[in-house]
C-alpha cells in the first residue's frame, strides 16, 4: 500500500484527468433517477455493458416504480436473466419499487440514509445515484477505485469507507464532483488489476506504484 500523496501531486493528477476528459460520464444507461437506481443495483457483480444490454428494453416498458410493479417480478426476471444473481436482484427491485410507491410517492429519495434503507441498495449504489443524478460530490468506491487509490497513493485506505474518506479529504474541492468517475475509468482501462498499462498512463510520473510496467 502506497502512502497518501501530497496535495501538490494530487492537484496535478486531477488537473490531468480534467484536461483529458473534462466531463466524465458513467457508463450505465438510464433515463431518470429511478432507472439509474435500478441500473446501479443490477450492476453489482456484473458489467455495465451487460446491464445496459438487459435494461434497454426494460426501461422502455418500466421507467417508474409503478410501471415496474405492473410488469411484475416474472416479467422483470425475463429482462434481466442474463445478469448475475438476477433472481435476488429482481426481488430487490420489486421490493424497492413498492417502497418508493408507498412511502415516497413514487419518487427516488435523495438522502444517503433513505437510499440505503431500500432493498439491495448499499452505500456505493446510494453514492452513485447521489453523484450522477443530483450532482452531489459523493464518492462511490468500487473495486477499481479501491485498487487505484491504494496502488497510486491517490486515496489510501484499508476498506472502501476509508478510501471514500481519503478521496473526500484529499482531492481538491473543484475535482470532487467527477473524482470517482475519473478513478473508475482509469482503473477500468489503464490501471487494470493484473498488468497495469503504465506506458499509456498520463499520471505515471506522479504515481507511487513501485512495480510499473513498461
Amino acid at each position: 500500500m502506497a502512502k497518501q500523496l501530497s496535495y501538490h501531486r494530487m492537484r496535478k493528477i486531477f488537473e490531468r484527468f480534467h484536461a483529458s476528459e473534462p466531463e466524465p460520464r458513467g457508463e450505465l444507461e438510464h433515463v431518470n433517477a429511478f432507472t439509474l437506481l435500478v441500473a446501479v443495483a443490477l450492476s453489482a457483480q456484473a458489467t455495465d455493458a451487460g446491464v445496459n444490454k438487459a435494461t434497454r428494453k426494460l426501461f422502455q416498458i418500466a421507467d417508474t416504480p409503478q410501471k415496474m410493479l405492473d410488469l411484475g417480478e416474472e416479467g422483470l426476471t425475463e429482462h434481466i436473466k442474463t445478469i448475475g444473481l438476477f433472481r435476488q436482484k429482481a426481488k430487490n427491485v420489486m421490493k424497492l419499487s413498492r417502497i418508493l410507491v408507498d412511502d415516497y410517492d413514487g419518487a427516488v429519495p435523495n438522502s444517503r440514509a433513505a437510499l440505503q434503507s431500500l432493498p439491495g441498495v448499499g452505500r456505493k449504489t446510494a453514492n452513485v445515484v447521489l453523484n450522477m443524478w443530483w450532482h452531489f460530490p459523493a464518492q462511490a468506491v468500487d473495486t477499481h477505485i479501491f485498487r487505484v487509490g491504494n496502488r497510486t497513493g491517490i486515496a489510501v485506505g484499508k476498506d472502501v469507507v476509508a478510501v471514500e474518506r481519503a478521496i473526500e479529504d484529499n482531492v481538491p474541492a473543484e475535482f470532487q464532483q467527477h473524482a470517482h468517475h475519473w478513478l473508475i475509468l482509469h482503473g477500468r482501462y489503464i490501471c487494470v488489476a493484473r498488468k497495469p498499462k503504465c506506458a499509456a498512463c498520463h499520471i505515471r510520473d506522479l504515481c507511487d506504484y513501485e512495480d510499473k510496467t513498461q
